[in-house]
């Protein structure tokens, strides 16, 4: 932080649950200066989104700031009168959203929203000026000037577009303070690459204070100085970059760290048993004791102290010693995947075209599934990988060439398919929240597929579906349950036995982990990896984190524009990438490793 006096500064902040006068947040602290980031982390309901919002004197609804200060520019902006808290927000605080699409006018075209910004803070003398600073925020970040762009609608932009206009909207009008919430989340590699890069640009030169929220570390490692990290409403560890990520002293910053996808594929990756507790249902003690291997009784009576552990590091733990002690041993290595015999394909696709209707996506493309193995199918949005899953397991049917399972072809469709191809080949969606029926039981739903595909009884149908629910380590309590009393990580398991409880051969896992936490993706990849070799699957995994194919794929299928642009064993792919499309996919990967180097480099793909 710089010497002088901090731009935002935040003490013992609190917001509550109105009707139930339970905490969101509670007694967090910290301070930002200018031009200094700040990265925020943590899993889903850690609070670290309330927080971003409370800098703007707002919650969401339901909400509602009960204690503490927040000042910006030495003003207490909660104690201001609602006319200057609206007009503080835009002009002094600024706020980036995670949806790029929410956040813009579908009805307004781009220009009318830009210029609308400047003139509902009355930035600019004339009409002349704001167009002056229109053009100069389209300039900052690397968006045409022309009136051609300007007159286009937000659905006529791509998502790094609209997040880019997001960014232009909210430096419009010089802001001290920006907030960023999960701002490349739903974007590509590439993409979020150049979103990060504008958002260090800007921040750089124009001095500004930023609070970035996220739960992916290896993007705030490539882009903030300091880091906070949040559970359960309480801010547990913060410190320099490098401090935190080489050197973690709470457990649960520790167990985030580990679980983290490398490109070296050097360490294991290891997910955090249980979830985090909601509003109303935190023990007393450190909230992190029940899922914490150094929990002793004292964790469990009264919430950690504030503790010194270094230069501008501090920890909520009593256990510190004892986890940096640890820290200086590393992480624990990863096993070896296993060499893949040479044996046919279980799967293969001979010269498939794909469309959507009049539209071509996918253009000759063949490949080849060994069996027992796990080919990663990876690529940018657009890419073709999910059409081509999608047309091996009979969900699209809009398609030439050969698909064929053990050398007998393949009907285009899943409906022209007998049974038992159909029960060979099972997908897991990318969604865990929209692929569950909400009227059904987990008990139902994860016995659905037994009922269709084989003549059992009752009783046998039910002891398959507890079998396979402790295979993926829910046990029978979930039986009863509905999707929505469950977690994201939770309805993914189900998802996963759901798959396979059936005994497939192939199982399709398509961005089974993009919408969760990085210790819930770790943990789900854990229990694929072991599923896979416990009962002999062969699995297709269509994603575009590169980084976490390292930690389960054998060989790799590297797509772009609906052609396979690369394919071969995963460290080959990974480590000396032969095409020219591979090796900017890698150069634009966040990257952990660097920071925790502790060399105080910028990490790679910043």
């Amino acid at each position: 932080m710089t010497a002088e006096a901090p731009v935002v500064e935040v003490d013992d902040l609190r917001v509550d649950v109105v009707e139930q006068g339970v905490d969101i947040v509670d007694e967090v602290c910290f301070q930002i200066g200018r031009g200094e980031v700040l990265g925020l982390v943590g899993e889903s309901g850690s609070g670290k989104s309330t927080v971003g919002l409370a800098l703007m004197g707002h919650t969401r609804r339901g909400a509602r700031i009960v204690g503490g200060r927040i000042l910006v520019d030495r003003r207490e902006i909660l104690k201001l009168p609602a006319n200057e808290i609206r007009a503080l927000r835009g002009r002094t605080v600024s706020y980036v959203p995670q949806d790029p699409a929410s956040a813009l006018n579908p009805a307004i075209r781009i220009g009318a929203q830009l210029e609308e910004t400047l003139s509902a803070h009355n930035y600019g003398a004339s009409r002349d000026e704001r167009r002056e600073r229109l053009d100069e925020m389209l300039d900052e970040v690397l968006l045409p000037r022309d009136e051609g762009f300007l007159a286009r609608y937000p659905h006529q932009l791509s998502g790094g577009q609209q997040q880019r206009v997001g960014l232009a909207m909210a430096f419009a009008c010089r802001p001290s303070v920006i907030v960023l919430d999960e701002p490349t989340t739903g974007l590509d590699v590439t993409t979020q690459a150049h979103v990060l890069d504008t958002v260090r640009d800007l921040c750089g030169v124009h001095h500004v204070a930023a609070l970035y929220v996220s739960h992916d570390l290896a993007v705030v490692a490539s882009l903030a100085s300091r880091v906070a990290v949040m559970y359960a409403g309480r801010v547990v560890e913060q410190g320099p970059r490098e401090a935190l990520y080489h050197a973690a002293a709470h457990p649960y910053a520790r167990r985030l760290i580990e679980a983290i996808p490398e490109m070296s594929g050097r360490h294991a990756l290891v997910g955090i048993p249980g979830a985090a507790p909601r509003p109303g249902h935190r023990s007393s003690g450190c909230f992190f004791a029940p899922r914490c291997t150094y929990a002793v009784e004292r964790c469990t009576q009264e919430f950690p102290p504030v503790e010194r552990v270094g230069d501008r590091h501090e920890v909520r733990c009593y256990r510190k010693d004892d986890v940096l002690a640890e820290a200086k041993h590393g992480r624990k290595p990863a096993e070896q995947l296993g060499v893949l015999g040479p044996g046919d394909g279980l799967v293969s696709a001979q010269r498939v075209t794909a469309s959507y209707g009049d539209r071509e996506v996918l253009h000759d493309v063949s490949l080849a599934v060994k069996p027992q193995e796990c080919l990663a199918l990876v690529g940018e949005s657009g890419s073709g990988k999910t059409t081509l899953a999608r047309c091996i397991s009979g969900l699209h049917r809009e398609f030439t060439g050969d698909i064929e399972l053990r050398g007998e072809r393949l009907a285009p469709g899943a409906r022209a398919r007998g049974l038992k191809t159909r029960q060979e080949i099972q997908y897991v969606f990318q969604s865990p929240y929209s692929s569950l029926n909400p009227r059904r039981t987990v008990g139902q739903i994860v016995g659905q597929p037994l009922k269709l595909f084989f003549d059992l009884r009752r009783r046998e149908v039910d002891a398959r579906v507890a079998a396979m629910l402790d295979r993926v380590a829910l046990g029978p309590t979930v039986v009863d349950r509905y999707p929505d009393q469950l977690s994201g990580g939770e309805r993914q398991r189900v998802a996963i036995a759901r798959a396979l409880v059936c005994k497939p051969s192939l199982l399709i896992c398509d961005e089974v982990t993009s919408a969760l936490d990085v210790s819930v993706q770790a943990a789900i990849v854990q229990l694929l990896h072991a599923l896979q070799l416990d009962m002999g699957l062969t699995m297709l995994f269509v994603t575009h984190n590169l980084p976490l194919v390292r930690s389960i794929a054998h060989r790799i299928v590297v797509m772009s524009d609906g052609r396979i642009v690369e394919f071969g064993p995963a460290d080959r792919v990974l480590d000396a990438p032969q095409a020219e499309y591979t090796r900017k996919l890698l150069e634009a990967i966040p990257e952990l490793e660097p920071a925790r180097a502790g060399d105080g480099a910028p990490p790679a793909g910043g």
